[in-house]
């Protein structure tokens, strides 16, 4: 049985609209089995970067330490409603903890691979993945880069690639995953037992979901993404997930967005 966790963050983006991530989370959870859901407290001040290199950290560090908590609390899978990405991060690490072998497909329209000193926002958003396979203030490593598959990724900063080439993360592009083919022969090469699918709604393309911050053309069709998952979950036992980035500019556009991104749920719950 899956439980959700509704974590409304928002602190880790750099959007100007960030808040409405919380409408986005929100707007989640509200067609879920609330029996099923609980929902982890965001502080709402922005926070203080603490001279860290990283925006709103000290926000950002309550959020962790809450959720960690909230994931410690059951032994049921979890998938973990943002918010900002930077929610998957203490999701990604209570997995690994159980599953030494994890392997990680981060679904994403971008690389997330800077860290404070590259990154040209300070926002940890587009530290998150780095901060997995590499840990930094907010946590320690969780997952080898070796053993993450970035997926459906088309917008990256001059250093966030050349680091993900260097770490040896493997990449396939949104192009290559109209047949899940690709994207499990990259999987098949982790050695992994257990997997963690995490999902940023700006991998979808435009067209299909607009209630996102940084859109990007030639994305994903949701149903390549839904069919994506559902091999991937065929493939290998799921040890967590994580779902974020939807934020919808009124309740009216958020309705239109509402079937797709619950049609994504269903793939991963």
């Amino acid at each position: 049985m899956t439980r959700f966790l509704v974590v409304p963050q928002w602190q880790g983006s750099p959007a100007a609209r960030a808040m409405l991530l919380v409408d986005g989370a929100d707007a989640i959870a509200g067609d879920l089995p609330r029996a099923s859901c609980t929902r982890v407290e965001v502080p709402v001040e922005a926070g203080e970067s603490l001279e860290t290199g990283i925006r709103r950290f000290s926000a950002l560090r309550r959020v962790r330490e809450s959720l960690t908590e909230a994931l410690d609390a059951s032994e049921e899978v979890a998938l973990v409603v943002g918010g900002d990405c930077g929610v998957a991060a203490p999701a990604i690490a209570h997995a690994a903890a159980r599953h030494p072998n994890l392997a990680v497909v981060w679904f994403d329209a971008h690389g997330d691979f800077h860290t404070p000193e590259t990154s040209p926002s300070g926002a940890f958003a587009g530290m998150v993945l780095r901060a997995v396979t590499d840990g930094g203030p907010l946590g320690e490593a969780s997952v080898p880069a070796e053993r993450v598959v970035l997926a459906g990724a088309r917008e990256f900063d001059e250093a966030e690639a050349d680091a993900l080439a260097a770490a040896g993360v493997h990449h396939v592009p949104s192009a290559a995953l109209g047949d899940p083919a690709a994207l499990l022969a990259a999987v098949d090469t982790l050695d992994a037992d257990a997997l963690y699918v995490h999902v940023d709604l700006d991998v979808l393309d435009p067209a299909a979901l607009s209630g996102v911050a940084r859109p990007f053309p030639f994305g994903l069709q949701p149903e390549e993404l839904t069919g994506a998952i559902r091999a991937l979950r065929e493939r290998l036992p799921l040890a967590g997930a994580s779902i974020a980035g939807f934020s919808p500019s009124s309740p009216h556009a958020a309705v239109d967005d509402l079937g797709t991104i619950l049609r994504v749920v269903g793939s991963l719950a």
